[in-house]
């Protein structure tokens, strides 16, 4: 069972949709407890990063979140649940959950600021959540600030918006997106359902099957 994290902020709704759609069982929840018990974890967002690690620390979410990646559990961030992730975001000078250890800059192109619509993926490496998924695919984006982890080789897709800049990281059971796999058509349902098998697989230690 995958839990969908509630702090406030995030199309938790259509997160929660998409994985219905795809017959992924998941449940939306703000309770440690309950996430604690999660196979694995989606961190969602859209909005600010202070006022998201405000709402997690509020909830006690933050030590939740740490203790799954503590324990080798699958997490997905999306948009901004990416960016909570790093150690630390230039928008507010805010302290992160630091569990990717790399800074969240904002946008220097000269392009319009915050990037909205679709944009294409070029992958880098190999990674299982973008298993079967076609390098230069397209993705919908929403966002001004974007992660640069210190380690290039968490890096497994880069997006160019006048700066070419990380929209995929994993490190181990630890993966990020920059973009809304939600509402990124079948390439973003291609996505989620890589990371329930991800989840199945890290479960069961079996690989899972396909039908």
């Amino acid at each position: 069972m995958i839990a969908i994290i509630d702090y406030g902020l995030g199309n938790l709704g259509s997160v929660k949709n998409a994985l219905d759609t795809l017959s992924i069982d998941s449940f939306i929840s703000k309770s440690p407890v309950e996430i604690k018990r999660a196979s694995g974890l989606i961190l969602p967002g859209v909005g600010a990063a202070g006022e998201g690690m405000k709402n997690l620390k509020a909830g006690k979410l933050d030590k939740a979140i740490k203790d799954f990646s503590d324990r080798d559990k699958p997490i997905l961030g999306i948009c901004l649940g990416m960016q909570l992730l790093m150690s630390k975001s230039e928008e507010g000078n805010v302290e992160c959950l630091d569990i990717i250890e790399g800074k969240v800059e904002k946008f220097k192109t000269k392009l319009k600021v915050p990037q909205i619509g679709w944009n294409s993926v070029k992958t880098t490496g190999d990674c299982p959540l973008l298993r079967d998924i076609r390098s230069e695919s397209n993705f919908y984006f929403v966002h001004s600030y974007f992660c640069s982890p210190t380690n290039s080789k968490t890096i497994k897709g880069n997006t160019q918006y006048g700066e070419l800049f990380c929209s995929v990281f994993q490190d181990s059971n630890i993966y990020g997106v920059q973009f809304h796999p939600e509402k990124s058509g079948e390439s973003g349902l291609s996505l989620l359902k890589n990371f329930s098998e991800i989840v199945y697989e890290n479960n069961t230690g079996n690989r899972y099957k396909k039908r």
